[in-house]
């Protein structure tokens, strides 16, 4: 297909796709009205939310990440909440805490943005590990405690962070065990000329450059809905040799000379499940070692550490990758 500066959903529905493929084409083509040229970005993003996971958004400021997310609320038709981080952030403000009513003189929970569809945690990295860590119990089981008593989140919670990869003063890194928590790490790149160019079109006839206009992105689907496709991803199959090209691949980032620490069994979960999320996006109801590979990257590169003389002598984790999936023999 050649390059046009935007998706177009004309490009991919046909009679083939399955109606799943069809409807998420759709969310895809609406959010591709404000989110220019960064088609790569939209699919990781409904990956994300096809597998139930979080996904960390890594870019320079001004290269539409909160965009892309209040662009993917739109579409999907459901609730979408924003905390920015910073040093100063307590837990309860993301949870909530209990309030005392006078008129009922009993306690009143006062629900924390945590309590929505999504999460945009804009600049994670700048709240300190207290805070970071009150996100974990939400990732890992869609529910949060306070004052020891569990409130249930929305079936589709998701959250995507963002942070900033050049600037470092003033922030916390991430600890292995949050890192370890999102199913991807996306890398949100400048946007090709061409795209960049209709980004300049779309603010000269009067759309805001950093927030939704209203009635710019029609919905597509709602909650219950993307619930039901979310629930079709185990019916992509994958053969067992695909299987095991899966467990190979993890198993060799940890044999690794250059690494230290290597990816976790989770990384094999989520690296089979955004496989067959990929898959399910393009129409397919099977998995091929080509999405195992699309995947690798942005599944993996977050869960291993490079060992001390690696990083010195300036090898990248996305070299690592790359020479782990050159050693295992892809399946025929």
């Amino acid at each position: 297909m050649k390059y046009k500066g935007r998706f177009d959903v004309s490009d991919v529905l046909s009679d083939e796709l399955t109606p799943s493929a069809r409807t998420l084409a759709a969310v895809k083509s609406e959010m591709a009205k404000v989110v220019f040229g960064q088609d790569e970005v939209l699919d990781q993003v409904l990956i994300t939310l096809l597998c139930g996971g979080h996904a960390l958004l890594e870019g320079v400021p001004g290269v539409a990440k909160t965009l892309t997310i209040r662009a993917l609320a739109a579409a999907v038709s459901c609730r979408v909440k924003r905390i920015q981080f910073t040093p100063d952030l307590m837990p309860s403000d993301i949870t909530g805490t209990n309030v005392f009513d006078l008129s009922s003189n009993s306690f009143r929970l006062h629900p924390g943005p945590i309590f929505t569809d999504l999460l945009l945690a804009d600049e994670i990295n700048r709240a300190p590990a207290k805070a970071q860590a009150a996100l974990l119990e939400a990732m890992s089981e869609r529910h949060a405690t306070i004052d020891g008593i569990r409130h249930e989140l929305s079936p589709i919670f998701t959250v995507f962070a963002t942070q900033n990869p050049v600037e470092f003063e003033g922030t916390y890194p991430l600890p292995e065990a949050q890192q370890d928590r999102f199913l991807l790490k996306i890398k949100v790149p400048y946007p090709e000329s061409a795209a960049e160019r209709l980004v300049m079109e779309a603010v000269h006839r009067g759309q805001p450059p950093d927030r939704l206009s209203d009635g710019t992105i029609s919905p597509v689907l709602n909650v219950e809905q993307l619930v039901q496709i979310q629930k079709t991803l185990h019916t992509v199959r994958t053969d067992a040799p695909v299987i095991d090209y899966i467990v190979k691949l993890v198993r060799a980032t940890r044999e690794h000379d250059a690494v230290l620490v290597g990816s976790s069994p989770r990384g094999s979960i989520y690296l089979l499940n955004s496989a067959k999320a990929r898959a399910l996006l393009q129409g397919r109801d099977f998995v091929t070692p080509d999405d195992v590979v699309a995947m690798m990257n942005a599944v993996l590169a977050h869960r291993i550490t490079l060992t001390a003389e690696a990083e010195i002598a300036g090898e990248t984790k996305a070299d690592v990758l790359r020479g782990v999936m050159n050693k295992v023999e892809v399946p025929r």
